[in-house]
């Protein structure tokens, strides 16, 4: 096991309180030459000014990022096998200081699986949701009173295969997260080709597969991330693999899944080999924005909220590499770009007409930053 020694590297900065209206900023990274873990800045959404990042967490491979709903705790996934956890990945809790954003660790557990990607709480704040992307497993995790996590309560493992033998010979769970009533939870899963329905019982907390248990997508998609619209009607499915975007009709009673729609998250005339990573709706409903790797771009679209479906609008350049997540704050002005590739966060704003996105001039670096989430500043 490695050893956190947060009581060390959190001395090695000191972040002045946030000011009045500002927010913290945790950014997820592959840790390496350039990054040890999570780092925090803070952000006026005001001026979108965005301070230089700091330390925040001395953690390997935090790739994924999930608050709690009282904004106390931070939840990661850590990618890297760890010995005591049977070779599997892990998730680890954090208590935040309000008044600088230090991290400290309160505990961690096995993920259940191998290569955690994504995790996601539930709205009440009684579990972790984890996606292990190299077992094709998903798991939830208890979440304590005191922030601290519990073993995985419940693991399931996904079976089968699709099309593609390089990227699809086994399951591949990329992510899940629960629905907007904390009922279900959906799982994409990139090496079946489908997106997995569980009924979440809090008491447990458990998952047990829902009837139907799954929607499918185009053989050979790669599901990876998903996000619900506002109303909870409609879900929208970011295919990596085929650089798309599936709409569904969603039933709150089965969390059934109905296809409305599929449509490009590229330019007709792109050329540039590219897989979709990161998916996101802004607050509004009106426009939703999917990331672009090698095309590198963020794809804009407009969303007809009566029939959930979309038209492009944009595509606008990250001004860095591999755009494997972005972030939209929490008062649905900016949108901040992480750039896997080139180790830059470049901060654009939104149109509040048209959606569009302008980059606002303000780029920090941040070694693999691959996931940013907002403290403070919501509705």
């Amino acid at each position: 096991m490695r050893h956190y020694c947060l009581a060390c590297s959190l001395l090695l900065f000191w972040l002045p309180p946030a000011g009045a209206g500002e927010q913290f900023v945790f950014f997820g990274t592959y840790t390496g030459a350039k990054s040890q873990g999570v780092y925090v800045s803070r952000f006026d959404p005001a001026t979108g000014r965005l301070t230089p990042p700091e330390l925040a967490a001395d953690i390997r491979n935090p790739s994924f990022l999930a608050l709690h709903p009282n904004e106390r705790y931070l939840y990661t996934v850590g990618e890297a096998a760890e010995a005591q956890d049977k070779g599997n990945g892990s998730v680890s809790a954090f208590a935040i200081d309000a008044q600088t954003g230090k991290l400290t660790l309160i505990n961690r557990h096995s993920s259940g699986g191998g290569e955690p990607c994504h995790l996601a709480v539930d709205a009440k704040g009684k579990c972790v949701l984890a996606a292990n992307y190299g077992s094709g497993s998903v798991a939830v995790l208890p979440i304590h009173a005191d922030g601290s996590l519990g073993a995985p309560a419940t693991t399931i493992q996904h079976t089968g295969s699709s099309v593609n033998p390089q990227r699809q010979a086994g399951p591949h769970a990329h992510f899940i997260c629960p629905a907007p009533d904390n009922r279900f939870a959906l799982a994409c899963d990139l090496g079946l080709d489908r997106v997995i329905a569980y009924q979440l019982d809090l008491n447990g907390p458990t998952l047990n597969p829902a009837k139907p248990e799954f929607a499918t997508v185009a053989p050979g998609a790669g599901p990876r991330h998903l996000t619900f619209s506002p109303d909870g009607k409609f879900v929208y499915v970011i295919n990596e693999m085929i650089s798309s975007i599936v709409v569904f009709r969603y039933d709150a009673k089965s969390a059934a899944l109905t296809e409305v729609q599929t449509i490009s998250t590229l330019p007709k005339d792109a050329a540039t080999t590219s897989y979709c990573a990161e998916i996101a709706m802004h607050l509004t409903g009106q426009f939703l924005y999917g990331s672009n790797r090698g095309h590198d771009s963020i794809a804009v679209f407009a969303v007809d909220r009566k029939s959930g479906r979309l038209t492009s609008l944009e595509y606008t350049t990250t001004q860095g590499k591999t755009p494997r997540h972005f972030a939209i704050d929490p008062t649905g002005r900016w949108l901040l770009a992480e750039n896997q590739g080139s180790d830059s966060v470049v901060l654009f704003s939104i149109d509040a007409v048209t959606g569009k996105l302008k980059p606002a001039g303000q780029t920090v670096t941040v070694g693999s930053p691959v996931c940013a989430v907002f403290l403070g500043g919501r509705p």
